[in-house]
């Protein structure tokens, strides 16, 4: 249907990421569920499905261009149009050996990571700028983490991982300021400590109560805020 809304969720396969898309779809999104491993990507469709969620695979590698680009042809060809994009696809890079110990950081980690947690956030958001456009009231989440936070300094000491986060809060600023003379609203989001194969699934919160700031955001009114950093009870110090 026409008015009805898009939304495409990276790393939507698992976690917290299934949870963001379980979310929307119980709004009465269509969901794009964007992740690598096919098989994966077949049962998140699936499951969404069997909850009568209108969910559809977009075979998405956030690392690769190419597989950024046909992702955003495969849902200009399926819907014409993306009402949200939720950068939820992140790694955490290897911790073996010091590798994010400052002092004895591997830089091949510090890559990796960046490729997937930042750069990745760039493809995507700019590959899917044109749907975006099409939308009327355009929303873009940059799944984000405290451990990112200059001011609170939370978690263990990743110098890989928590300084990819704090470059994704400074890169969200950067598109907010871009976009302030525009109807597309750009947020950063963090899920608290979920569940989740990240830590180990030793945690309190849910991926559904992870998931849920995600969803706040990607639903904003049009004078929502812009450019920001929250959790579910509000804002987080840069």
């Amino acid at each position: 249907m026409e008015d009805t809304k898009t939304a495409l969720v990276t790393g939507a396969n698992k976690g917290i990421g299934l949870a963001i898309a379980r979310g929307l779809g119980h709004l009465d999104f269509t969901v794009a569920v964007g992740a690598r491993d096919d098989d994966r990507r077949r049962a998140a469709v699936a499951d969404l499905r069997s909850a009568g969620i209108d969910a559809f695979g977009v075979s998405l590698d956030v690392t690769s261009d190419d597989s950024v680009v046909a992702a955003a042809a495969t849902i200009e060809q399926t819907t014409g149009r993306l009402d949200v994009l939720v950068n939820n696809a992140g790694i955490g890079g290897r911790t073996d050996h010091g590798a994010q110990d400052p002092t004895t950081l591997d830089l091949d980690v510090v890559r990796s990571v960046l490729d997937t947690n930042v750069f990745g956030a760039v493809r995507v958001t700019n590959a899917m700028l044109p749907l975006l456009r099409r939308a009327e009231s355009p929303r873009i989440v940059n799944m984000s983490s405290d451990m990112g936070s200059l001011t609170l300094q939370t978690g263990p000491q990743m110098a890989a991982y928590a300084p990819s986060k704090t470059m994704l809060n400074s890169i969200t600023a950067q598109y907010a300021r871009r976009f302030v003379d525009t109807n597309i609203i750009i947020n950063a989001g963090c899920p608290g400590y979920v569940a989740t194969d990240f830590t180990g699934h030793n945690a309190l919160r849910t991926p559904e109560q992870g998931a849920a700031i995600a969803i706040q955001l990607a639903t904003l009114s049009d004078d929502g805020p812009r450019g920001g950093f929250f959790r579910e009870d509000g804002v987080i110090p840069w």
